[in-house]
């Protein structure tokens, strides 16, 4: 029996899965897309061969309205609060998620 399972993951990004919930998407191009999705979309690679992993968990306890939570793993101390509509590509530069690089917020 196999015990584990390897991945290319440097770091991991949870994303409240309630607060996507309640908001009904509103992230990618038509805005109808949940946060996760489309930062998966954003991101480099798939599933267990993505550079950082993309993971929904269950509520996080902070439930802010109009926007969805979001914890680096790289960076646990500080939760991100991002607003329903955000630029994406901002949100994944700031998570590490694309090549460019966090404009320092």
């Amino acid at each position: 029996m196999k015990l584990f399972a390897s991945s290319n993951w440097e770091a991991s990004v949870l994303v409240c899965r309630k607060c996507s919930k309640r908001l009904g998407g509103g992230f990618g191009p038509k805005g109808k897309m949940p946060l996760a999705k489309a930062l998966r979309k954003v991101g480099s690679g798939k599933g267990r061969k993505a550079r950082i992993g993309v993971v929904e968990v269950k509520c996080l306890g902070v439930c802010p309205k109009g926007a969805v939570t979001v914890i680096d793993s790289r960076d646990p101390g500080q939760w991100r609060l991002v607003r329903a509509g955000a630029d994406l590509g901002e949100v994944a530069a700031v998570l590490g998620l694309s090549g460019a690089k966090p404009s320092g917020r």
